[in-house]
């Protein structure tokens, strides 16, 4: 893995840190004619919620796959804690602690809550029983049961299969998934409250700020303002695949935001930096 040191950031303030704990810099991305992502830069802070908004093409679900390693960049550098990485495939990205939760949730219908929440990596009996691939079922749900415990999530059945569950029980499952055992650096949330009533939605929020009080930074790609308002730290504005404003939230409001992504409003008028 080649190193390289981060200089100074250029795309928004990160004190706090001497780096961002992921940068992404002059990123581009072509599916043949079709330019995905023309020019995008982004930078993450441990312990925030970084809201990336657009517009349907704008290119911020294409960044987000080269992030998590699902896709390759044709040009750009990747920078975490400073140095230089290349993130060839989404198990890099796991090992370097970038965990992606997309909408469809990547659960598996038949199967109870314990064994989603340990999919792809059972625990396996003592030998001999581990010889033959016997799961000691028993241990995964006593740990299950004190993950949900550890988040504050309220599973009253851990033994139902995810098909009978409502939406924010799954979802609970799949945030449940990408914070087992260790808080990632990164975890990319793709619209995660897409399909959630106002409850389970506010549920979702309390887990989105839990991990990024853990020290973890959490991408929120998300359409509603109303919800990039109320969760998110810092916002990154992606237009016609191009980063085009990163603002505090604190800074703008709603209306500002959506001028940005249709246009409306000049980038350079707008406050933040550029």
């Amino acid at each position: 893995m080649a190193e390289q040191t981060a200089q100074t950031n250029t795309v928004c303030d990160t004190s706090g840190s001497a780096f961002p704990v992921v940068e992404m810099r002059g990123i581009k991305k072509a599916f043949g004619a079709v330019r995905a992502v023309v020019h995008a830069d982004l930078a993450l802070k441990r312990g925030e919620i970084h809201a990336l908004v657009g517009s349907n093409g704008s290119g911020k679900t294409t960044l987000v796959s080269i992030l998590s390693g699902a896709i390759k960049a044709n040009a750009g550098e990747i920078f975490m804690d400073g140095s230089k990485v290349e993130i060839s495939d989404p198990k890099s990205a796991i090992d370097m602690g970038i965990q992606s939760i997309y909408q469809n949730l990547n659960l598996f219908e038949n199967l109870d809550v314990t064994m989603n929440l340990f999919a792809g990596r059972v625990i396996l009996k003592p030998p001999p029983f581990s010889w033959f691939g016997m799961v000691d079922y028993k241990q995964m749900r006593a740990q299950a049961i004190k993950e949900f415990q550890r988040l504050k999530i309220d599973m009253q059945d851990i033994d139902a299969r995810v098909m009978f569950l409502s939406g924010g029980q799954r979802q609970s499952i799949a945030c449940a998934r990408a914070m087992m055992g260790s808080t990632p650096k990164v975890l990319i949330m793709d619209e995660p409250t897409a399909a959630l009533g106002v409850g389970e939605s506010k549920e979702v929020y309390r887990l989105m700020k839990t991990c990024r009080d853990e020290g973890a930074a959490i991408i929120l790609i998300s359409h509603d303002m109303v919800e990039v308002m109320e969760v998110s730290d810092r916002i990154t504005v992606m237009r016609l695949g191009e980063t085009i404003k990163h603002l505090k939230t604190s800074e703008t409001d709603g209306r500002e935001i959506v001028g940005l992504i249709t246009g409306a409003v000049d980038p350079r008028e707008a406050a933040g930096c550029s």
